[in-house]
């Protein structure tokens, strides 16, 4: 008698391919952009994907200044970073952080929406933002 059932084949890790995504944050709302570039990232996108690899993508996020917030957030979002010590915490508004470095303003978004397990800074590091359309991984999507 034949063995009738299928067996589900599981991923290995060298059987995982990186693709490179390309997302365009002009006029987006972070809280709609972060989950999607999360997603990417994750690699939940594929239908080989499985919790205990890491299969995630390369995501390249251009126009991160021209990036929004909803609602009333843009005058009253500060962004806080407490050291332990008296006197250790820091804030900063979004309109400064903004001014200053708005790569960091997507970048805080997508870590805070990433679960925090050992792969999180490994995908954090598959994670490009750049503060215009101009960016070095031009040849990435020349190939597909």
């Amino acid at each position: 008698m034949k063995n009738l059932t299928k067996q589900t084949k599981s991923v290995k890790g060298a059987e995982i391919t990186r693709r490179w995504h390309l997302i365009d944050a002009s006029e987006k709302v972070v809280g709609r952009l972060a989950p999607e570039i999360v997603r990417y990232l994750q690699g939940k996108n594929k239908l080989d994907y499985v919790p205990y690899l890491d299969s995630g993508d390369y995501v390249v996020v251009v126009n991160a200044k021209k990036v929004t917030l909803s609602g009333k957030k843009e005058k009253t979002k500060i962004y806080t970073n407490y050291s332990g010590y008296p006197g250790g915490l820091r804030k900063i508004s979004y309109q400064k952080m903004m001014n200053d470095n708005p790569v960091l303003v997507i970048k805080h978004a997508v870590s805070g929406m990433l679960p925090k397990n050992k792969f999180r800074s490994d995908r954090l590091e598959r994670l490009f933002v750049y503060n215009d359309v101009n960016h070095p991984h031009q040849e990435k999507f020349a190939k597909l």
